[in-house]
This record gives C-alpha cells, sequence and structure tokens, in this order.
C-alpha cells in the first residue's frame, strides 16, 4: 500500500457513502413538493399526512447528506493538494457559485418550510419547498459541470504550470456536463421514487393506510416511468459523448480491443485483460455497436490496443459496472411501467408485487454507484482527462501513516453517522403516518 492507492481508497470510500444520501435528496424532495401541490390544489388530508411522513424522511436523509458534503470535500486540500493547486482556478468556480448561490437557496428556504407550518401563508409554504427542490437539482448542476471539466476540459489555458479558466461560457456549454447532469438528476429521481414505491408497498402489504400510501405510489410510479425512459434516453447520448471524447473509456465499458468500423455488439462477453482480448463473444448484433457509439452502423470504434497500456482504465471492473448498471435500468423501465399499470387498474394489493418492490428500493442506489465506478474508474488514469493524472495530483508531502489515520478517522465516523441515519430512516418509515 502506497500514499496513492490509499487516497483513492479513502476518496472512493467517502465519496461512495456521501452518494448514498445525494440521489435520494434530489428524488424525494420533487416528490413531497408534488404531494404538497396536491394538498394545496385538493385540500385532501391525506395529501397532507404523505407530504409530512415522507417530508420527515427527506430531513433524515438530508442532515447527513450535508454532514457527509462538508466532511469529503477536506480531502481536496488533504490528499489532492497538487490537483486543486493545479485545476482550482476552475474546479473552484462551479463550487464556490453552489455553495453561496443553490445551497444557500436550498438551506433558507428548507429551514422556512419546516417552521412555516401555520405560520405563514399555504402559497408561500408551498413554494418554499419548491424553491428547496430547484435549490438541490442546481446544486447537482455545478458540482456535476465541475466533474464534467475532469472528464472533458474546455474554456481554458495553461499558465505557469496551472490551469485557468478562460471562457465560461464555453465551460456551461460543455456538452458532456449538460447530458451527464440530466442523465444523472433522472437516475436519482429513479432512486426517490424507488424509495416512495417501496415504503408505500410496505405499508399496503400491512394493510397500513392503505388509501393515502396507494396515492403515493401511484405518483411515485408516473414519476418513475418518465424518470427511467429519460435515464435511458440520455444515457445513450452519454454513449456517444463518451466515445466521442473519452474513446479509451468507451472501449473499457464495451471491452473492444481492436478497432472496428460496423462493430456489432455481443451480448455475452468475458473480458481476458491480461490477454488483451475477450475470452467470450456471444450472440453479437450486427452493426449495434457502431450504432451505440457514432449513430452510424459503419461508424468507427477505437479499441484498446489503440492506447498505451499505461493509459488504459481497468477493464473488467469498468466493463462489469456499465454491464450491470444497464440491465437494472431496463429493469427499472420493466418494474416502473408495470407499477404504473396497476395502479391505474386498481391491483396493487398483490403480495409477491408488493414485496417485491419493497426489495427493489437498494436497486436504484446500486445502479447509481455503478455509473460513478463507470465515470471515475473509467476516467484513469486521469484526474483531468489528457491534462493530469491521478498519480501526479496526489497530495506530495503526505505518509502512508497520515492516510491510514485519516482512513480510519472517516471510516469511524462515517459508520456512526450511517448507523444514525439508516436507523432513523428505517424507525420513521415502519412507523408510518401518524393520524
Amino acid at each position: 500500500m502506497d500514499v496513492l492507492f490509499l487516497s483513492r481508497l479513502q476518496f472512493a470510500v467517502t465519496a461512495a457513502f456521501h452518494f448514498l444520501f445525494v440521489p435520494m435528496t434530489l428524488g424525494v424532495v420533487v416528490l413531497v413538493a408534488f404531494m404538497q401541490t396536491l394538498w394545496y390544489k385538493t385540500g385532501e388530508e391525506y395529501w397532507l399526512k404523505l407530504t409530512k411522513f415522507f417530508g420527515k424522511l427527506f430531513l433524515i436523509n438530508f442532515a447527513i447528506g450535508v454532514v457527509t458534503g462538508i466532511s469529503l470535500e477536506f480531502q481536496f486540500g488533504m490528499n489532492w493538494s497538487a490537483y486543486s493547486k493545479y485545476v482550482g482556478d476552475i474546479f473552484g468556480v462551479p463550487l464556490a457559485i453552489e455553495a453561496t448561490a443553490a445551497f444557500f437557496l436550498e438551506s433558507v428556504f428548507l429551514g422556512l418550510w419546516i417552521f412555516g407550518w401555520d405560520k405563514i401563508s399555504k402559497r408561500v409554504h408551498l413554494l418554499s419547498i419548491w424553491l428547496v427542490a430547484i435549490g438541490s437539482n442546481l446544486s447537482a448542476l455545478w458540482i456535476l459541470f465541475a466533474n464534467a471539466f475532469m472528464q472533458n476540459p474546455v474554456g481554458y489555458k495553461i499558465a505557469e504550470g496551472r490551469v485557468e479558466l478562460t471562457d465560461f461560457a464555453a465551460f456551461m456549454l460543455n456538452p458532456y456536463g449538460w447530458v451527464k447532469f440530466f442523465h444523472t438528476i433522472f437516475a436519482a429521481y429513479c432512486v426517490g421514487a424507488f424509495f416512495v414505491m417501496g415504503i408505500s408497498a410496505y405499508h399496503i402489504l400491512k394493510k397500513r393506510n392503505v388509501e393515502a400510501f396507494s396515492k403515493s405510489f401511484k405518483l411515485a410510479s408516473y414519476f418513475c416511468a418518465f424518470s427511467a425512459l429519460m435515464v435511458f434516453v440520455f444515457g445513450d447520448f452519454h454513449a456517444k459523448d463518451i466515445s466521442k471524447y473519452q474513446p479509451s473509456k468507451f472501449a473499457a465499458m464495451e471491452s473492444v480491443w481492436e478497432t472496428q468500423k460496423g462493430a456489432g455488439y455481443p451480448i455475452l462477453v468475458l473480458p481476458d485483460e491480461s490477454g488483451e482480448k475477450n475470452t467470450v463473444e456471444a450472440l453479437k448484433i450486427p452493426y449495434m455497436l457502431s450504432i451505440l457509439a457514432t449513430y452510424d452502423p459503419f461508424g468507427e470504434v477505437k479499441g484498446l490496443k489503440e492506447f498505451p497500456k499505461e493509459e488504459r482504465p481497468p477493464v473488467f471492473l469498468t466493463f462489469a459496472s456499465f454491464r450491470a448498471m444497464v440491465g437494472l435500468g431496463f429493469l427499472f423501465i420493466a418494474l416502473s411501467l408495470l407499477s404504473v399499470w396497476l395502479s391505474w387498474k386498481n391491483k396493487l394489493e398483490n403480495p409477491v408485487f408488493l414485496k417485491i418492490m419493497i426489495f427493489s428500493i437498494p436497486l436504484p442506489y446500486l445502479a447509481m454507484q455503478l455509473g460513478w465506478i463507470v465515470a471515475e474508474v473509467g476516467r484513469q488514469p486521469w484526474a483531468v482527462y489528457g491534462l493530469l493524472k491521478t498519480a501526479q495530483a496526489v497530495s506530495p508531502n503526505l505518509s502512508v501513516s497520515q492516510v491510514l489515520f485519516s482512513l480510519a478517522g472517516y471510516f469511524i465516523v462515517y459508520s456512526f453517522l450511517g448507523f444514525a441515519g439508516f436507523y432513523l430512516m428505517f424507525k420513521n418509515a415502519v412507523k408510518g403516518i401518524e393520524n
């Protein structure tokens, strides 16, 4: 173990843990806003109860997410000071805007929403939760655009050994960033929707407040079906961006070793990284890979052998994560469409289906973690694609003992936060609506 490996491990663990809470924040807050809107429009008491019930779960999740996000950022100075020095002029801009604009918007109106029941008008209170939802999504926008620069650097110059922002418009028009944003946001909406459907399914199965939870299930099912289809659409756009801007990542995602034109898409693949080949390639769909990469059935797909070995990402992990993510994405489309149909037909009280939806709650979380593995592992060995390698980004004066100490500290703190957060969410979710 060396400083680089331990620093990467620490960042991977803490980022993955923080990202357990971010998607739910983005997804559930929108559904809570819809629930409160329906209460405002209809006056039905069950929509108010659902708003408060899922709002409480959202607040628990939000609090843990904020704490883990703040501590996560410390690592840029502790473990990755060379990265911060090299790209801080650019990376700091969207993070500063996120903190001073989006997060403040989110936090201020969240406080107004929490303490404003019966103290401000219903209209202003409703506006507050929608502004929280907007602020959350804007926070995601700025953070994802910071990451998009790492994937596809634009609007910069190199001066005195560091990267400086020269064109903010180019930075904000980065096509990689917009597609990545929508792909990630709709995936987060699926996380929130499956959470609401799963909790609702549990209470329907237990015959508790069936009318109310049938309504929340139906709302979340429509929201999820639309979001899951949008994940597929923007995922297709994103794959083409990756093929264009990060061809080595695309080759690893699909385990393509030889450059091909008119490339087919094998359904069954088993990569052999050491042998630079696939030991299994079966059930190939003609021309499909070229279409996925370029829209052209005869388009060129670059193989991994086009790139030096030291500039190739880890193939098996990238490939397996991508395939698993895509498979889960199709499962979400199927389950959400089935949920819409059963809700529409008023046939939700099917024990087998309800249990499936309960046990499906973790699956969108898993899919998003796999997506980030593809994004970040697939970018290796680059911290900033084509500009700065990860090995050059680590803090130069760190020792192994220092990183081990901080890794242990993060593990203890995050274990406590995770236990507290998940215990409180589980306890309140199982308790149900307070009459």
